[in-house]
């Protein structure tokens, strides 16, 4: 048994994940952490990433915070070589920056649109092509999709459900790529209900109606998702690479 869950250690592993300054990206930096490695965390919002960093520290490990606006590919080569830098190694990338709209397709903008796809699909391409040039066999990306890129939800979202189907298209295609010849793994998860920002603007009444769609009748503990980020990381998952997971509580089989 102790062989076995050693299977699912981190430790000795540096991780990096984008979006780490609140919601979902503060629970996997902690999870991460928690499974034994150093982080490196990226955001936008600089200030918050301090909060994070003392979580990644109370868990015993250490970490560093980049400035990051992952729809630059300055930005995304600058946070890898920040983690070099301090670390000399990247051996996990969680691609979990995104930002969410809910705009009608007939007023949508073209500035609205592709910023959604500047951040939720290019950014997650330019952080993997940077850690794909310095990452070793037997990493790991993981990168985070939507349920919404397998079904819809109510919500006029063409940019954001756009951006996440085609991360699974992307994660496909990259695991095809570096799978065999640079063992490096590549995977996405499909998170169903799960607190974030995002979910604090939904309307009065939202959540509830849509949960009624979810078999285990509830919204996710961020925790359930975190473990599962664990789980593709480590040497647990040796053997998955160009799948998406969706963790919704059934949601997509309803």
């Amino acid at each position: 048994m102790t062989a076995m869950v050693n299977r699912f250690s981190l430790a000795g592993r540096v991780a990096i994940v984008t979006g780490a300054s609140s919601g979902l990206g503060v629970a996997f930096a902690q999870g991460l952490a928690e499974a034994g490695a150093d982080l490196v965390l990226g955001a936008r919002r600089a200030d918050r990433l301090d909060i994070t960093r003392k979580l990644v520290e109370a868990a015993g490990r250490r970490a560093i915070t980049v400035p990051t606006d992952v729809s630059s590919p300055g930005d995304c080569q600058s946070l890898v070589d920040a983690a070099m830098t301090e670390f000399g190694r990247v051996d996990v990338l969680v691609n979990n920056a995104g930002i969410g709209t809910a705009v009608p397709a007939v007023r949508e903008t073209p500035e609205e649109f592709e910023q959604v796809l500047d951040v939720n699909l290019n950014g997650c391409y330019w952080m993997a092509q940077a850690c794909g040039r310095v990452m070793r066999p037997g990493s790991s990306i993981i990168n985070i999709s939507s349920v919404l890129g397998l079904t819809t939800a109510g919500l006029p979202q063409a940019a954001y459900s756009a951006s996440k189907a085609g991360l699974m298209g992307l994660t496909r295609d990259l695991a095809q790529q570096w799978s065999g010849r640079r063992g490096i793994r590549v995977n996405a998860l499909a998170p169903g209900f799960f607190s974030s920002e995002m979910t604090e603007q939904y309307r009065p009444g939202y959540l509830e109606q849509q949960l009624q769609r979810v078999p285990m009748g509830r919204m996710g503990d961020p925790a359930e998702l975190a473990t599962t980020v664990v789980f593709l990381a480590s040497d647990a998952a040796g053997y998955v690479t160009g799948q998406t997971l969706a963790v919704d509580g059934g949601m997509t089989i309803a």
